[in-house]
């Protein structure tokens, strides 16, 4: 598209009550961030204030965004989570929508796979199929298995399962199955390659990924959101973790459940109508977004990873709306099993969104647009600066001999129970919405099994999260000197780590963890307990990997109930046509 031919309604000034919002905001969030370094500016001049003390608050400075928006997100995302209709007062077109409007529209379902178990797609797409025919609705759909897949014998085996599963479903939904012979693009391209050869038949197009699960209800909402509101280009549904049997993803997903809705009601009360796109499990008004949202190669001739972020500003600048609908257990999606597969998948992330810095200053966006892109660059790019505070900070107590000399105790507990609750903020909402409700305390399981789960997912987010500090620090020096990652398949089975394969991918994350816990040890051991948040993870990275990806652990887990969401617990009739197995053993726990 042409930067010169902006639609006039791209021009038009946002609505008072939302500017009042983001000036709000954004006045919070920047006295919150000087007050903290000013804080930490204080606490460092116990022995005086000389250059490292001035790096070290060049790096917390680094850091804030995230810990701070995070947490002011959390804090009115908790008033609106408390209000009547929290969905309505940051998406009021929902609404408006009764559910008995005819679907008129039609709508291409995309689900794009590359290098896939077979089985397990097909799993995911028959219950919303299904649902789709039983609605009565059908005749408006069609199903695009949009595939990347280039090993040969999972090419053997997936062409004939998709022809069978078309044939299965003939006369009752459409199925149509595409396989490239390349990764052009990577998932942008093949997405454009549909818009190219049959996006104008189609008015939406529901994007979903092969880990992906959406219920048929969710589906037709949205569709009817879309059509009473030809402004909006796209809606991004609000995607929880699929109830499963591994460890790791058990209490990630857990924790993700805990966090994503205050922090996303939040973030839509100010956001509004520049929302998040994640790529899957959204739907998109075909029209503009092949109009105006195809990416460009980048100047070496590449292409972008992380293409959805774009997607939605590049939407945004054209003059229609990017919101998210924030109503959780109809919109599913499976997590990887393990850490190392976790990192693996962060690092495409890592990279992709490191590719984001030209639109930075692309003509036509919005301002809240503009900030996004440097948001998710700063996801990764605060990591380098608290593995820096780690790595100088453990050296400057050392060489200071005494706490007393580095930092204030007065100043410096302080912040550090500010950063603390910043860090957790958006999963306090969470906790304290669900405690103060008996119907949510007994889809979480009851009150002690909840709190069980709050407990071990705080010490598992505590190790976690200095873990992938340490691997983005990792990987972004590697990007420095031309290292690149493609886009392989990903391992979704549950299967176990062993040391030597935790080691090799992990060695590096136990040497600067456990380095400088020794240094402190020798030269100021009362700052270890303080030293922990960040280098206890990646200390114990090792066996965490190995122990989280222990079926007996999972099983463990399972039998208790630790890490159980309310759709395992009393499942939906779609999540129950999947046959998963956290749910069947949580019938047998209940039983």
């Amino acid at each position: 598209m042409s930067e010169s031919a902006l639609p006039d309604y791209a021009a038009t000034a946002p609505a008072d009550p939302l500017t009042r919002r983001r000036v709000v905001f954004m006045a919070v969030v920047l006295a919150s961030m000087a007050g903290l370094i000013w804080l930490l500016s204080f606490a460092l001049s116990a022995g005086g204030f000389g250059a490292v003390d001035f790096i070290l608050v060049v790096l917390f400075a680094v850091t804030l965004p995230w810990s701070v928006i995070g947490f002011w997100n959390a804090t009115f995302g908790l008033f609106i989570m408390r209000s009547d209709n929290p969905v309505a007062a940051v998406t009021p077109v929902s609404a408006r929508v009764t559910g008995t409007e005819p679907i008129t529209a039609r709508t291409a379902i995309l689900w794009c796979v590359r290098n896939e178990d077979t089985e397990r797609v097909i799993r995911n797409i028959e219950p919303m199929m299904e649902g789709l025919v039983a609605a009565g609705d059908a005749q408006q759909f069609h199903v695009f298995i949009l595939s990347d897949t280039n090993y040969p014998e999972i090419v053997a085996t997936e062409e004939p399962r998709f022809v069978a599963l078309k044939a299965k479903w003939d006369g009752r939904i459409a199925l149509t199955y595409r396989r490239r012979t390349d990764n052009t693009g990577f998932k942008a391209g093949n997405i454009f390659d549909f818009c190219a050869r049959w996006g104008g038949d189609y008015e939406f197009a529901v994007t979903l990924d092969a880990d992906s699960f959406q219920t048929a209800e969710s589906i037709l909402r949205m569709v009817r959101i879309m059509q009473i509101d030809p402004k909006l280009g796209i809606l991004q549904s609000l995607v929880v973790g699929l109830p499963s049997t591994s460890a790791f993803a058990r209490i990630f997903q857990f924790g993700m459940r805990l966090g994503m809705r205050s922090y996303t009601l939040g973030s839509a009360w100010w956001q509004g109508d520049c929302g998040p796109y994640w790529g899957h499990n959204a739907i998109i008004r075909l029209a503009p977004f092949i109009a105006h949202c195809q990416i460009p190669p980048r100047p070496d001739g590449t292409h972008i990873l992380s293409h959805d972020q774009i997607e939605a500003v590049l939407m945004r600048r054209a003059g229609y709306e990017v919101r998210v609908l924030p109503e959780e257990g109809a919109s599913f999606e499976e997590n990887p099993p393990t850490l190392p597969e976790f990192i693996r998948r962060d690092l495409r992330w890592a990279q992709g969104n490191m590719q984001y810095w030209p639109y930075l200053v692309m003509r036509g966006l919005r301002p809240v647009s503009r900030y996004q892109i440097a948001f998710a660059m700063l996801m990764f790019l605060g990591s380098p600066a608290w593995i820096g505070l780690l790595v100088i900070g453990t050296l400057a107590l050392a060489a200071a001999g005494t706490p007393e000399a580095f930092i204030r105790a007065d100043a410096g507990a302080t912040l550090f129970f500010i950063i603390v609750v910043m860090w957790f903020a958006p999963k306090i909402a969470t906790v304290f919405d669900v405690l103060s409700r008996p119907a949510l305390r007994r889809a979480f399981g009851g009150p002690v099994r909840f709190i069980t789960s709050v407990v071990t997912e705080t010490v598992f987010f505590l190790m976690l999260s200095p873990i992938m500090w340490v691997g983005h620090t990792m990987f972004l020096t590697g990007l420095v000197l031309g290292k690149k990652i493609g886009w392989g398949g990903q391992a979704r089975d549950d299967h176990a780590v062993s040391w030597a394969d935790a080691a090799r991918v992990l060695w590096p994350h136990t040497l600067i963890g456990c380095g400088c816990i020794a240094v402190l040890a020798f030269t100021v051991p009362s700052a270890i307990p303080y030293a922990l948040f960040i280098a206890g993870g990646p200390a114990l990275s090792i066996p965490l990997a190995v122990v989280t990806s222990r079926p007996s652990v999972g099983q463990a887990l399972m039998r208790v109930g630790i890490g159980a969401l309310p759709e395992e617990n009393a499942p939906p009739a779609p999540l129950r046509a999947l046959a998963l197995p956290a749910i069947e053993a949580a019938a047998l726990r209940a039983a």
